[in-house]
This record gives C-alpha cells, structure tokens and sequence, in this order.
C-alpha cells in the first residue's frame, strides 16, 4: 500500500472535509528593517532571540488570508524584536517576480495560485534544501515527515518545500438540476457522454465548460485523474516529468481521444479559450453549462454568486473506462524557504511555528480546508454540506474511487507548451494525434534544456 493510503480513513474523511473560504487582501508589510539573523546553513533553530526583519510571501485566493493574519500575529508575540514584513494578494505573484529573478526574494513564501510554479522554483534554484533540516521538526511528538497526509514532493531524493494545503480536483454539477431533470451523473467516460448528450438535447447548452485562460484546470482536473486510471501513478509520472516516449504513447493518444470525441460531439463550450477562471465559474452557476472541473475552493469562492436552489454535486473527474473506478489526484499547496533568504533562522522558526494540530484546527475554522496533517480531529465539524458528505462516501468506496499520487508539479516549462497545444486541440485546431506529437516535443525540448 502507498504511503499516502497509510491511513486511508483519515485521508479520506479529510478529502470529504474539504471546502474554501474567500478573501481579499492587498500586499501589507512593517516597517521596514534590515539585519541579516543567520547562515544558509540548513540546520534547526530553537526560534529564540529572533531579530532582524522576516518577509514573507503569500497568494490570497480561494483560501483567503484570515488564517495568516491569525498565525503570523502569534508568530510576531512570541518574538517582538522581530519585524514582519507581508508581502501578500491575489497578483503577490507577479509583484514579487523581479524581487526573485533579481536574487532578492522574501524569506518564506507560500506556493499557490497563477504565476507561481514549485518545480520551476526548484529547477532554478530559488529554494533551500530542506532534506536535512525537516527531519529534526516534530508535531506532537512525531515527527512531521511522518505527519504528512501526502509527503512532500520528491525531487530526485530532495525536500524543498512542505505541503501545506491537501486539496483536489474534481468534476461539479448542479445536484438539484440533474434531478429536477432526471439527468444521470456519470461514473466513468461512457456515462459522461451519454449525460452531456442528453443535457445538450434537452437544455440547448453545451455541457462542459473550463477556463481557457488558464487550461491547467483542464489538465489537472481532467487529464491528470485520466492518466492516473489509464496508467497509475507510473504514467502519471511520466507525463509530468517529460520522460520520453510518454506524451506519444498509445496510453496517452487514447486519453486525448477521449477529449477530441468530447469536442467533436460540441460538448465543449466553443467560448472557453477566452474566459478566465471566474467566469468560467459564473458560466458554470448560471446553468450556461452543466459541468466544470475545478478544486474543492468552488462552493466557498462563488459563494456571493450562488443561485439559491444550486446544490453542489462533486465526482472524480469521469475520464476512467467503464468498469473502472474513477480516479482521484491529490493536488497540495506547499511552503518553502528561499535559499537566498536574508533571515534563514527566523524562517525556519516560521514553518516550524506553522505545522501543529492546533494550527491545523484553527486553519479548517478560518478556510473550511484542510492542513496537510495526519491526526486532526474535523469529524464533529457540524458544518459539513451535504456534498462534501456524498463525496466522503463516494471517495471511501474503493469499487468508486482510486487514489494516485504525482511525484510533484509539472515544470511550467513543460506545462506551458502543452497547455497551448491542449487549447488547440479542445477548440479543434489540431487532431489527438498532432497533440501528442506536439507534447512530445514539448516535452523533449524541456529535456534537453535541464
């Protein structure tokens, strides 16, 4: 049994609590100050006698920001010789990019949202190796590498970040709908076309829609879950690492089959490639579609925009064959540590201060989420909508659901030029078989350049 189902009841009670709450925040930061505190050195720190300043960078979105506030207001208490600067918001992203490209980034940094990329940030070296380090950091009394719901991604042997956030991608529909309407909710590819024909016959709309502005929601909440069912976790690694010959394997070309019959049929909203992610959402709630593949932040980001009878219904993303369980793809939001960062001890102290059951608990009342920690009691959460619950039991039932796992993100040079190719191929430009000839190459072009 994999790691990451060491614990299967837990993981899967976890998975069922997911839900996200919504926030805005503008970049904040203390005054400012400068006092280098400590070596790159890669060694644990007691946390005491902190000085200097301490900047850290976070992407506020589906998850919002109020659980930072509360963390990093008790983190400043225990050390007010230390100034904290927050560098936080929805486009933290893109503002920060310079500081980074010019080897002047903040010292923590969480990973999440558009414009941001763990393995990128990996390959070009802007975060520590935390392999030595993180096996000295405990979680009431375990340690935390045995704490993990899902370990942290593997780059050939390393740590460079910790998994902060566990989250999934799945395929919603209106629950209300489908019943008003007597529509079938599919259980694998063959009864998603059926449903998406019938849906089309009978409301006139094209059943599926997704932001083309951003299509790795397709690519992660479809054609991951699709790899996984189609080859386990061996093709799913492979696709997400570029290894040669996968992209262009009969595997692959029989999964992009699957998506080139969903946009022959017109299944596809024909207006995608321009709608950003909101929109496709809104397109999603307003009944202009049936289907959309997205994480477990929905219900909570649209919240504002909800019609009153919606009733959120959630699958596994039904890429599998008949007869197959659908599949299910941990998708995590990690926190790591710049190697340049200026104040490495107080840092450390940060990530070390962050992983505990009771900030764990305080996350899942701020955000409606989870922490990446194993032993956290949410059961008697009073709160859990009824989705979540169907989910739960869906996800619990091995004959329904299978669980893989990914060995870290796709590079976003690798995840770039695929994602073009898979826009094309979703608005009929090209044919399954020239996009896997083009990811093929992708893929052999992100090769040669590591």
């Amino acid at each position: 049994m994999k790691r990451l189902l060491k614990n299967p009841f837990v993981l899967i009670l976890m998975i069922g609590l997911l839900m996200i709450a919504v926030a805005c925040s503008d970049d904040s930061s203390s005054e400012d100050a400068s006092e280098d505190s400590g070596e790159n050195t890669g060694e644990a720190s007691d946390g005491e006698g902190l000085s200097g300043t301490l900047e850290i960078q976070y992407f506020v979105g589906g998850y919002g920001d109020s659980w930072w506030k509360e963390v990093i207001g008790d983190f400043q208490e225990e050390h007010p010789d230390l100034e904290i600067k927050e560098h936080a918001g929805p486009n933290i992203n893109e503002e920060m990019r310079s500081r980074w490209v010019s080897g002047d980034p903040p010292d923590v940094v969480y990973i999440d949202g558009a414009g941001s990329s763990e393995t990128q940030m990996v390959e070009d070296g802007q975060l520590m190796d935390l392999t030595e380090w993180v096996q000295d950091i405990e979680v009431d009394g375990t340690p935390l590498m045995d704490s993990f719901i899902v370990p942290p991604s593997d780059f050939d042997g390393s740590v460079y970040s910790l998994p902060l956030v566990f989250d999934t991608w799945g395929t919603w529909y209106d629950k209300a709908w489908f019943e008003e309407n007597n529509w079938e909710v599919p259980s694998d590819f063959d009864s998603f076309m059926s449903s998406m024909g019938q849906i089309q016959e009978d409301a006139d709309i094209s059943p599926f829609v997704t932001t083309g502005q951003h299509p790795y929601y397709f690519l992660r909440g479809m054609l991951y879950p699709a790899f996984g069912a189609a080859g386990g976790d061996e093709l799913l690694n492979d696709v997400i690492t570029g290894a040669e010959g996968a992209w262009s394997s009969d595997t692959v070309l029989e999964v992009m089959k699957k998506v080139e019959e969903m946009q022959q049929a017109g299944y596809i909203d024909e207006g995608f490639a321009a709608i950003n992610h909101t929109q496709s959402q809104m397109n999603f709630l307003l009944h202009d579609n049936a289907y959309i593949p997205v994480g477990f932040w929905l219900p909570n980001e649209m919240e504002g925009d909800k019609p009153e009878n919606l009733e959120y219904g959630f699958v596994p993303s039904p890429m599998n064959d008949s007869g197959e369980p659908m599949a299910v793809v941990p998708d995590l939001r990690p926190l790591a540590i710049a190697e340049q960062a200026e104040n490495p001890e107080a840092a450390k102290a940060f990530v070390e201060f962050i992983y505990t059951k009771e900030y764990a608990k305080s996350f899942s009342e701020h955000t409606g989420a989870i922490m990446n920690l194993e032993g956290v009691d949410l059961a008697s959460n009073e709160n859990v909508p009824q989705y979540l619950i169907d989910a739960n039991e869906m996800i619990n039932d091995p004959e329904q659901a299978q669980i893989y796992h990914k060995p870290h993100p796709m590079s976003a040079d690798l995840e770039t030029p695929i994602s073009d190719s898979l826009v094309s191929l979703m608005l009929g430009n090209i044919t399954a078989e020239e996009f896997v000839e083009e990811a093929e190459q992708a893929a052999a072009d992100y090769r040669e350049s590591q």
